[in-house]
């Protein structure tokens, strides 16, 4: 299915049917409302690439600075579909893989490993919640910052 030999809705078909026989339970555990909220981010960033104004931005903004917009744009949309969304828009992987990687730290939701992080922090930690936001986005930005100089530094080093 990756490397779309096998067409996805099959896979969508056998999996969870091989899952309800092979392991109930796994099924079960699947935290669904994280899943919707990836696929979401995926049809969002889908429905982006087809507006005509969003197109002439990203591809203007991206030809000023892949780096940083790709950066920038993980904050809002994660850092996969933002991968996938702005590859659309630019040639240059050079720029944009890094940026999507370092754009990974930062908001909660510019990683789908954040986002499971935060869930199971709140799950053991009820009434912390305040406190690890903040001190994730203290600790994150702080990464962020250096890990963008770090890279546009070596960027115009080389």
């Amino acid at each position: 299915m990756v490397f779309r030999v096998i067409p996805f809705w099959i896979g969508l078909i056998i999996i969870p049917a091989v899952l309800i026989f092979a392991d109930r339970k796994a099924l079960k555990m699947v935290d669904y409302g994280l899943l919707l909220t990836f696929v979401f981010f995926f049809i969002f960033a889908g429905n982006m690439a087809r507006i005509d104004c969003v197109r002439s931005l990203f591809s203007f903004l991206l030809n000023k600075n892949t780096l940083l917009f790709s950066i920038l744009s993980c904050q809002f949309i994660s850092n996969v579909p933002s991968a996938i969304l702005l590859s659309q828009f630019t040639g240059n992987y050079r720029a944009l893989l890094p940026g999507v990687n370092i754009g990974g730290v930062g908001t909660l939701i510019a990683s789908l490993a954040s986002l499971i992080t935060f869930r199971e922090y709140v799950k053991h930690n009820p009434g912390k919640t305040f406190s690890y936001i903040l001190k994730f986005t203290i600790v994150n930005f702080a990464f962020l910052m250096i890990l963008t100089c770090a890279e546009m530094a070596a960027t115009y080093i080389s």
